[in-house]
């Protein structure tokens, strides 16, 4: 339960940065980079928090441990002596996924994935199932097998309570990421023109309230055999719960997407915090308050509309912003520069790609207008 192992983070590529930032705020000062994520060494009470805690990250991996193997005979031998008593339960069951890489001997994921299921059930009696709540992933790079235990489950950013989607949804987790990007910290208002579901108006309001994003959902460390109820239980009070400063303010010209948003916010918690209106995006008006953040993921034509039609749109919602948001910062999601153009808004250069939903999109960003 105490010695520290490798703990992985999964990053949404291109906000590598972003996660490592919120990593190291969250107290994961040893963070850093690695292919694929953020990596850092803890123990499992940090595995439990960082899935608790953790906003951005896709989902969190315990490294467990690693051997060498050549062949397959070898693969097999030595996954029959791995302690995976001290980690799972026979009691439930568990499925393995195998990658490998052209530097190993092992080539074949399929029979790699066969030898080690049958040394867990062998050597330990697990069972092994399609459906299994808990995965094992391992890795085989240069004959190194290194063997994980995926700790949350269902995707992190599946937070359980928004059960409400519409189409083309922004995932929790990359929402949580673009706000960061855009220098976001939970002390100024956001108002997103376009908001379908609500996600990065319900994310902004529980990082001002400092809600965990893991508060109300399951993980499948609660089914390993280093789970320990009352720590968790522990954990999960420390969630110091404070009033924003600020208000929230969504708009969509979809009455049934208001709908949603707000009854997302309301399972939330967050609901009183958040004013929705039934609007189109080229009538939002500033409301009263300080300036703040004005962040939208606008439709771009990759899925749904026709492109063509939207260059009108996005030159509506600029004219808006322009004429009533002095001293407010824009974030703009879009897969299209020419999209944003049309909005003629200052945006800066505009950073790496992000994927999302199947496309490559781009956070477009002004400073205060």
């Amino acid at each position: 339960m105490t010695a520290p192992f490798d703990i992985f983070m999964v990053a949404t590529p291109g906000l590598e940065q972003a996660l490592l930032a919120e990593a190291r705020a969250n107290g994961f000062d040893e963070a850093e980079i690695t292919p694929g994520g953020i990596t850092f060494t803890g123990t499992w009470q940090d595995v439990w928090r960082a899935n608790l805690v953790m906003r951005g990250a896709t989902r969190v991996l315990a490294r467990v441990g690693s051997f060498m193997a050549f062949h397959l005979a070898q693969l097999d031998k030595r996954s029959r002596k791995f302690p995976w008593g001290d980690i799972l339960r026979p009691d439930v069951p568990m499925r393995v996924e195998v990658s490998t890489s052209k530097k190993s001997k092992i080539y074949h994921a399929g029979a790699a994935t066969q030898r080690i299921e049958t040394a867990l059930k062998d050597s330990h009696g697990m069972t092994i199932a399609a459906d299994a709540p808990v995965v094992i992933k391992v890795r085989i790079d240069d004959n190194r097998v290194t063997i994980s235990v995926d700790t949350s489950g269902i995707s992190l950013h599946k937070r359980g309570h928004k059960e409400a989607v519409g189409k083309a949804p922004m995932r929790e987790t990359l929402a949580a990421l673009m706000l960061r990007e855009c220098g976001y910290d939970g002390s100024e208002p956001v108002l997103d023109p376009m908001c379908g579901s609500g996600t990065f108006l319900i994310e902004a309001a529980e990082i001002a309230m400092g809600l965990y994003p893991g508060r109300t959902r399951n993980f499948a460390f609660e089914q390993l055999a280093t789970f320990d109820h009352s720590i968790w239980d522990e954990l999960r009070k420390v969630n110091a719960i404070q009033p924003p400063s600020q208000h929230f303010h969504g708009s969509d010209r979809d009455a049934g997407a208001i709908r949603m948003a707000t009854a997302n916010a309301e399972r939330a918690g967050v609901g009183d915090h958040i004013t929705f209106q039934n609007l189109s995006a080229a009538d939002i008006k500033r409301p009263d308050g300080p300036p703040g953040l004005i962040i939208c993921n606008p439709p771009y034509g990759g899925r749904i509309g026709n492109q063509n039609m939207l260059y009108g749109v996005y030159a509506g919602l600029g004219d808006a912003i322009k004429r009533e948001f002095s001293g407010w910062r824009v974030g703009m999601v879009t897969s299209e520069a020419g999209l944003a153009k049309a909005a003629g808004l200052p945006f800066k250069p505009k950073g790496a790609p992000i994927p999302h939903g199947g496309l490559k999109v781009w956070l477009f960003q002004t400073g205060p207008l």
